[in-house]
């Protein structure tokens, strides 16, 4: 025992000058710099292991489950009060392994209630999300909560619920069976709408008639799932939705003088339309260039609806959704064209606009917008999932939901453009893609602001993309500005002036840096799009996104989410010094770069010689594993010039001032 410890103490005191006199031929470390390498490359950034409903893989378990909501919807809509009237046929399937004694839904009108939460939080020189000037006192008046049948029970009793701000907690007279029960109940409900609903919704006047923008319009069920069970976080304005999917079947009833258009396809076309439209629909339907289905000389023409009746009821039907939504009026100009997926699929671009907002620069060129950034997104990601895309002018900046968007009626050109094709984008991110929108704004609006970035360089070769490149040097110190939050906080736990920047921008600025500068193009998108075919229909957390695209890359990324989502790190690389070897330039240069902020980021360094020899290097960012600084041996024949850290700029590095060695400083 006393040999063996004898040898065992000689091996190690071997080893250890070993290890000393390998980590003095090495880089020093101590230098003045933030930079912790400990900090930045710790293991075990993911907290949770993998389990039966998310594999550590970042693909749905064996036994993944989530819940179903189906909605029965009809509103009736009073013009002159501005009311919507309407019921809801709820059937909601609970596929969890947990037996349920209540269910939650949301109330997001009561968002307009007087005394709401959202209402107490808007700051007295106002918000996006509303107006202390908006004399107005919303909210979701129910007349009706009643069940119709539960666990295969037919039970007409009406039921006991709590409202509590934007949730109703409606309890059942027995629990809700787990792995497939059903629960069917009926709801009666009223509300008056918003002129302006927190950017989202509302009623824009216009010379020939209301425009009504509605959504959030009907109780819908909140997610019960694996990872919090009921996500009841209240509707504060801020923070957008996380909903089940299911299927939508909705009778609309209007003024007979109104257009309707909806999340959806059109059942009725035949009733609604007149005998000329429905031809221009059959033509539409078969035309890449837009067809005009009614115009403006029309909307003031009393033909251009069908004659004999007060009212008309329009029918839509939607499969496999999250949300439904609607607008109507007796203003709209309607135009539409085909567009053109994989797999042969066709779908409608559709555009409701009023006069107002017509011309060439304008929405007039709204439904080519549509289509292009539609058919660009199919082919790259995941083909469009529904019958209709159709872009709404409303007095929203630009607001999404399944199959259409409101956007700005003022928009024109580059602005139009951009809206459009951002709140189609959506389409993938969160409505294809359901993630959870309440605590984690940057998985719809980041991934949504990336993919923008490559269908806006891809219309019309680029007719408005920038005309240059990102600066990342100038742009670095804004996205790390110490005020902002981390990406990860939840946007209402933001300050508003922050989510712009950290919910779109930002994580944009991310996936840009991982596809051009760290995985490449061809590793990254095969990632990405194995990400949303994994989670199509389904909720993703960051951890299942995060996961995904380290396994399916192949790449440990654990340093890049710490810092740039979990954390609002600094990169700074500074080029130190350059010296030759045995002091003579001809057996090459050793020059050092230092790592000098919390966050490391890969090297790239232009390296000119005396002679005008221009050189590129590039170093994996493993060299700050266990590194401050690092000296690359430069098999130079000559005196070295300049070196410069990553002269395109295409790195967030947080300070210029020292890029660059020159040999005449």
């Amino acid at each position: 025992m006393l040999k063996f410890q004898f040898i065992g103490v000689l091996s190690l005191s071997i080893c250890l000058m070993g290890f000393k006199a390998n980590s003095q031929t090495q880089n020093p470390t101590a230098t003045t710099s933030n930079y912790d390498y400990n900090e930045a490359f710790k293991p075990f950034y993911f907290t949770q292991n993998g389990n039966t409903y998310r594999s550590a893989s970042g693909q749905p378990g064996q036994q993944y489950w989530q819940n179903r909501s189906d909605y029965q919807l009809t509103a009736s809509l009073n013009e002159a009060e501005n009311k919507i009237t309407g019921t809801e046929v709820l059937t909601y399937t609970n596929n969890s392994p947990d037996e349920l004694s209540f269910i939650w839904m949301n109330l997001d009108q009561n968002l307009f209630k007087q005394d709401s939460r959202g209402t107490a939080i808007i700051p007295p020189t106002g918000s996006r999300n509303g107006s202390h000037g908006q004399n107005f006192d919303g909210g979701h008046q129910l007349s009706l909560v009643r069940l119709i049948s539960l666990n295969g029970k037919n039970q007409e009793v009406d039921l006991k619920y709590m409202i509590n701000d934007t949730r109703i907690q409606i309890f059942l007279p027995e629990n809700l069976k787990a792995n497939g029960g059903v629960l069917k109940m009926k709801i009666d409900f009223s509300y008056i709408s918003p002129e302006y609903g927190s950017d989202r919704m509302g009623v824009l006047e216009t010379k020939n008639g209301k425009i009504f923008t509605q959504a959030q319009w009907y109780p819908r069920s909140c997610v019960y799932d694996d990872v919090t069970g009921w996500n009841t976080l209240p509707y504060t304005g801020p923070s957008e939705f996380y909903l089940d999917y299911g299927n939508f079947d909705v009778n609309i009833t209007v003024p007979a003088s109104h257009i309707v258009v909806c999340s959806g396809e059109l059942q009725n076309a035949k009733e609604v339309y007149t005998p000329e439209e429905n031809k221009r629909w059959e033509s539409a339907s078969k035309s890449d260039a837009t067809v005009m289905i009614r115009s403006a000389d029309e909307v003031t023409d009393p033909a251009s609806r069908p004659s004999g009746k007060k009212e008309l009821t329009w029918h839509f039907k939607l499969e496999n959704a999250r949300d439904v939504a609607w607008a109507s009026s007796p203003a709209f100009i309607i135009d539409a064209a085909r567009m053109n997926l994989p797999n042969d699929k066709k779908s409608m671009a559709i555009s409701a606009y009023p006069v107002e907002s017509a011309g060439n620069d304008a929405w007039s060129r709204s439904t080519e917008y549509t289509k292009k950034s539609i058919e660009y997104n199919s082919s790259k990601w995941y083909p469009f999932t529904y019958p209709a895309a159709t872009n709404v002018a409303g007095n929203e900046g630009g607001m999404e939901y399944p199959g259409i968007v409101f956007c700005g009626w003022k928009s024109k050109k580059a602005s139009l453009w951009g809206v459009t094709d951002h709140e189609f984008g959506h389409n993938w991110f969160p409505m294809i893609v359901g993630s959870n929108e309440r605590l984690y704004g940057w998985m719809d609006e980041g991934f949504n602001t990336f993919i923008n970035t490559l269908s806006t360089q891809n219309f019309n070769n680029g007719e408005y993309a920038p005309k240059a490149a990102t600066d990342m040097h100038k742009l670095a110190p804004y996205l790390t500005n110490p005020v902002f939050e981390p990406i990860m906080v939840s946007p209402d736990n933001m300050k508003e002036s922050h989510i712009g920047v950290l919910c779109y921008f930002k994580p944009s600025t991310g996936l840009i840096l991982l596809r051009e500068q760290i995985l490449g193009p061809e590793r990254f998108d095969r990632a990405f799009q194995t990400y949303i075919n994994r989670w199509a229909f389904k909720h993703p957390t960051p951890n299942d996104f995060f996961r995904t695209i380290e396994n399916v890359a192949g790449e440990n990324l654990n340093w890049f989410w710490r810092g740039w989502f979990a954390n609002n790190w600094k990169a700074d690389i500074a080029v130190n010094d350059v010296k030759y070897v045995k002091d003579d330039a001809k057996n090459g240069a050793l020059i050092t770069v230092e790592c000098k902020e919390k966050m490391p980021i890969p090297v790239i360094l232009e390296i000119k010689t005396e002679s005008g020899k221009t050189e590129t290097i590039k170093l994996p960012v493993e060299i700050w594993e266990r590194n401050n600084t690092w000296t690359l041996q430069y098999p130079s024949t000559e005196k070295i010039e300049s070196v410069t850290f990553d002269p395109q700029h295409v790195l967030p590095d947080s300070n210029s001032a020292n890029d660059v060695w020159t040999a005449d400083k």
